[in-house]
Parts: structure tokens; sequence; C-alpha cells
């Protein structure tokens, strides 16, 4: 797999990643997992063909949680730090935290997802489309579907077991 050059990792260092492919689809996503998984209004979401994203270090670091009905996250162990999300229905994409970036101002986001749920206290000063769920046109779900299978911004309990299938199919791209 060619690498692109971005690589990216959790805040302590033990988990390293590399990307192999140029990612797109980038966006902010204010829903509540989200702000709760950051500790801040949001998160910064881009998207790479899940074959694409290759651990380099720290592969037994990786935890997961089932954070919604749809999406299962991952986090490093030591630090907390979230790394990925992966949706049901995208299963050949993985969406990367673009704060786990070693470069994040390499992408770009394009648009803000889940805007109803941002606190009261945040404005917005770009003039990126605003969406009060998921976008209409997103991949994977029906036209104009804009909640996979309700309740998309609300939590749901940790699961925090080591590993993922995430990782595990990573594994196989992980360079020891």
């Amino acid at each position: 797999m060619r690498t692109i050059g971005l690589e990216g990792g959790c805040t302590c260092g033990a988990i390293r990643y590399r990307l192999a492919a140029m990612p797109y689809d980038t966006g902010w996503c204010h829903c509540r997992v989200c702000q709760r998984a950051s500790g801040s209004a949001g998160m910064v979401f881009t998207t790479v063909p899940k074959k694409s994203y290759t651990i380099v270090q720290g592969y037994d670091l990786i935890c997961r949680f089932q954070s919604t009905s749809f999406g299962e996250r991952t986090f490093c162990r030591n630090c907390g730090a979230p790394l990925t999300i992966h949706v049901d229905h995208q299963p050949d994409e993985i969406d990367i935290a673009v704060g786990s970036l070693d470069e994040p101002s390499a992408v770009k986001p394009g648009f803000h997802l889940f805007v109803e749920y941002m606190p009261a206290w945040m404005s917005l000063a770009d003039n990126l489309p605003r969406y009060p769920g998921l976008r209409p046109n997103t991949r994977g779900l029906e036209p104009g579907q804009t909640d996979p299978v309700g309740g998309v911004a609300r939590p749901r309990a940790a699961d925090t077991t080591r590993g993922s299938e995430i990782a595990s199919e990573s594994q196989a791209n992980r360079i020891d």
C-alpha cells in the first residue's frame, strides 16, 4: 500500500497510524456523543477507505466502545485520545479524528452535522453548510435519510473492551 505521508496518533504517542489514501469528506460533528467523547462542542472527522488505515505502533493499546447503535469508536487505553469512528452504513470506510493527525491542517472541514445539539454559547463564524442531523446525501443511507436508526446523537453505555474489529482488520496492515 502506498503511503501519502499523513500520519497520526494519540496524545501520549503510544499509538501511531499511517494513511495510504488522501482523506475526504471532512466535517464537524456536534452530536452529544462527539461532545462527550471530546469534552468540547464537537469533533472534526475525515474519512479514508478502511484498508488505507494502518496501525504502525501500539495496536494492543487500542480500545473501543459502541458509542451508538450504529457506530463504534476507538481510543488509546493509556491517554484516552479519540482516534476513529466506524459506522455500519459505511462498512468499507473509517472516520479519523482530525485532531489525531500530525498535520490536522492537511484537511479542511466542509460542513457541520447535528448543529441542533451545539451548546447555546457556540456560534459558527464560517459559511459551511449546516445540518440538523446527518447530511441528506450521506453515503450508505437512502437519499434524504438523516438518521440511520433513530437517536443518532444519543450516547450508549460504553463497552471498553480492549482491541476492536477495526483494529483487528488493521492488524493485516500493521507494521511492527
